[in-house]
């Protein structure tokens, strides 16, 4: 079992680098082919609005054949997207393959978490789970100062080009090591439609749609596009400081895991730590264009305590009935990695709407679209939180 869920830990760190290496390319596709951060924002949005579109087969899919055919044969596609990156001459072609790149990163998460709700006690779910993302967002780490080391090495093309070998050569590895669980003898099939009926299920739900947009927005796109037009900062800046983001996010997953177990609720250190995401994203909101290490230590908070995807899985994961795992953890994942996408989208349209030579206000300064961003995000957080103060605790 080991070496299998290593290669899907390691299909996780590719996936966490393709929802985030668009913020340090983002200065050399806007020279090469003309991608402006609009653009960007639209093809990291269909990032994943493909990879939540395919949760709902990827779960049906988990349940029914197992994670070994699922996640080797969908992350095949994600190498051919990369290939087609790599070769990519306008935007349209960038939104082309960050399609094939979202279908093809969809399973291996859940196909790890699958192995873990039926392998593992339910109570090493979310320290498992937690461990998996925090090793799994050293992708995060890649994307930023080793990509724009690269990226000045051996060219943007190049570094993609490596990637697709990378991706194929791990559905490789994947199809090779992992050995399916038992399939579980139910019945009744069970349903999606089952999960919905579930009135518990639903402010854990509509929590995963808040909590995972904001840091995972600003990471993956926003970060570089702010550092360069509030502060003019080049892209090894950008690259170091998507760095200190990403390690930010790589404390946090590890750190909720042992919380949980000392605190003993899941829903209160998962509402605590996002209280703080929201203070973050205010002080962001307010100070969009302070001098110094402040935006950096906001953002990097905005990382930390935005860190509670694992925990809200856990939340939800206890709840599951066990003939439908599979569904249960991808409809969760759904939730969360939709509302990140059509929030790239939107968020772009605000940025575009308000910069100040797209929208003619001229005297309005390079940090205002930003300042509206970060306002946005604090909104959609808050409101997930009141809703989730209405969710049923359930410690592992």
């Amino acid at each position: 079992m080991r070496p299998g869920i290593t290669a899907l830990v390691v299909a996780y760190v590719l996936s966490q680098f393709y929802r985030a290496f668009l913020a340090v390319l983002s200065p050399v596709l806007a020279v090469d082919i003309g991608a402006t951060a609009e653009n960007l924002a639209s093809a990291s949005g269909l990032w994943f609005l493909a990879f939540a579109l395919m949760q709902i087969p990827v779960g049906v899919a988990l349940d029914r054949v197992g994670p070994r055919l699922t996640a080797a044969g969908l992350l095949s596609i994600g190498g051919v997207g990369a290939a087609n990156f790599a070769l990519a001459t306008g935007p349209a072609a960038i939104n082309v393959a960050m399609v094939l790149i979202g279908i093809g990163c969809a399973p291996v998460l859940m196909a790890a978490y699958y192995i873990f709700a039926r392998s593992f006690s339910p109570a090493m779910f979310s320290t498992l789970a937690g461990v998996a993302i925090g090793i799994g967002s050293l992708g995060n780490i890649a994307a930023s100062l080793p990509l724009s080391l690269a990226v000045e090495a051996i060219g943007w093309r190049g570094a993609m080009w490596g990637l697709s070998g990378l991706t194929f050569i791990t559905a490789a590895a994947i199809w090779t090591l992992v050995r399916d669980p038992e399939q579980v003898v139910h019945t009744s099939k069970g349903s999606l439609l089952d999960l919905l009926r579930m009135p518990v299920l639903w402010p854990i739900l509509i929590m995963m749609a808040a909590c995972y947009a904001p840091a995972a927005g600003l990471r993956g796109l926003w970060v570089g596009p702010y550092m360069t037009d509030v502060f003019h900062v080049d892209a090894e800046r950008i690259g170091l400081v998507t760095l200190v983001m990403g390690l930010a996010m790589v404390a946090g997953n590890f750190a909720y895991g042992p919380l949980d177990r000392l605190l003993g609720s899941l829903k209160w250190l998962i509402f605590g730590g996002n209280v703080l995401a929201v203070v973050c994203l205010l002080g962001l909101y307010a100070y969009p264009a302070a001098s110094g290490i402040t935006p950096i230590v906001l953002l990097a908070g905005v990382g930390f305590f935005g860190a509670s995807f694992p925990m809200v899985m856990a939340h939800g994961r206890a709840f599951l009935p066990p003939h439908l795992v599979g569904r249960g953890v991808t409809l969760i994942n759904f939730f969360g990695i939709s509302v990140a996408g059509i929030m790239q989208i939107i968020t772009g349209r605000l940025h575009h709407s308000l910069t100040p030579t797209g929208a003619g206000l001229n005297s309005a300064p390079p940090s205002t679209p930003y300042a509206a961003l970060f306002a946005l995000y604090a909104v959609l957080l808050t409101a997930g939180l009141l809703v989730y103060l209405f969710s049923k605790d359930r410690a592992n």
